[in-house]
């Protein structure tokens, strides 16, 4: 593993230490170390997300309705009342 050394404004230090300090790390390089792997994971997911958004555009316009959309998304998670009533074992005039 390499070595870098970082120059640091005194209440930055004093947060890393903080951490240290609470138990959630062993050392402030495990900190700074945990910090990039985040940083990395978040950059990844962002672009991602950036992908799909460019894909997305890239598509075309859907022949979907905004409405069709939500009743999709909703059957899907249980959301929709039918799938409520069944569950409960309702009619749907109750």
């Amino acid at each position: 593993m390499a070595t870098m050394n970082l120059s640091l404004p005194d209440p930055m230090r004093q947060w890393i230490e903080a951490q240290v300090q609470s138990g959630h790390y062993s050392n402030g390089g495990d900190y700074v170390r945990d910090l990039i792997r985040r940083d990395q994971e978040y950059q990844e997911r962002r672009a991602a997300l950036n992908q799909a958004l460019v894909e997305g555009e890239r598509s075309g316009q859907s022949a979907r309705t905004l409405a069709g959309i939500w009743k999709t998304v909703k059957a899907r998670h249980g959301l929709d009342k039918t799938t409520q009533h069944a569950k409960h074992g309702l009619s749907q005039t109750a």
